[in-house]
């Protein structure tokens, strides 16, 4: 089973039934990857659920995932800055210390990884992902 870590948007945008994306936080309650997440992700999504959805979807959304058996819990002890937002260093660095698969992001400035070898980080978009994940 894949390893991801998903930005915050692409998260965001997967919640709602209604959205298109929806496919990718049925796969994850499904069970079909691992989320690879850290603390300050946890809390990132916490806070940007809270902003658009209400405080509500927050809490029910992060109380799912955190009890979810294909979340990874992990830590990152060591800060690569491997992107110009700081902000989105967290993602990089979480991807970095699960070891995993893919970062799933559409987020242009996320590209800057398919340039640095090393460390590798394999950054993948929602069609790619859906590819990868349904046909593999």
């Amino acid at each position: 089973m894949k390893k991801v870590v998903i930005d915050t948007n692409v998260f965001l945008v997967s919640i709602s039934s209604k959205s298109k994306y929806h496919w990718i936080f049925e796969a994850i309650l499904n069970e079909n990857f691992f989320l690879c997440v850290t603390t300050e992700i946890l809390d990132e999504y916490a806070e940007i659920i809270e902003q658009k959805m209400g405080y509500e979807a927050g809490e029910t959304a992060m109380a799912l995932i955190e009890s979810l058996p294909n979340v990874i819990f992990t830590n990152s002890f060591f800060r690569f800055n491997l992107l110009k937002d700081p902000d989105d260093n967290k993602f990089v660095d979480c991807a970095i210390a699960a070891n995993a698969d893919f970062l799933l992001t559409h987020d242009s400035d996320f590209n800057t990884l398919k340039s640095i070898q090393f460390p590798k980080v394999n950054i993948i978009d929602i069609q790619q992902f859906r590819i990868e994940l349904f046909n593999s």
